[in-house]
């Protein structure tokens, strides 16, 4: 495990980009596991591949990108659930990066 320091996360993708690459793959495999295998297949590949992972104030936070449902096409899925799955796929995001840098609650 890697020893996280707040300030290098700034620059994360020099400083932990494998880290990052293992919450990300780790995720994916939860959520591939709990959910439609299309539906989060398309969410990883169309909406979190311009997500960005920022930490402050002691916490994860994933930002997505702007117009995230319009960005949706592989699938078709109502707004409702789209919304609930990408919540719970940023929660085990969040929760991965923690596991991964050792910040576990």
């Amino acid at each position: 495990m890697t020893e996280f320091d707040p300030e290098q996360f700034e620059d994360k993708y020099a400083n932990y980009f494998t880290e990052l690459q293992r919450a990300y793959k780790n995720a994916f495999e939860v959520m591939n596991d709990e959910f439609d295998s299309e539906l989060v297949h398309a969410i990883d590949q169309q909406i979190l591949n311009e997500s960005e992972p920022f930490y402050e104030d002691g916490e994860f936070r994933i930002e997505l990108p702007e117009s995230p449902h319009e960005r949706l096409t592989a699938v078709i899925v109502d707004d409702e659930k789209l919304s609930a799955v990408l919540e719970e796929y940023r929660e085990e995001l969040r929760r991965q990066l923690r596991r991964v840098f050792g910040l576990e609650k």
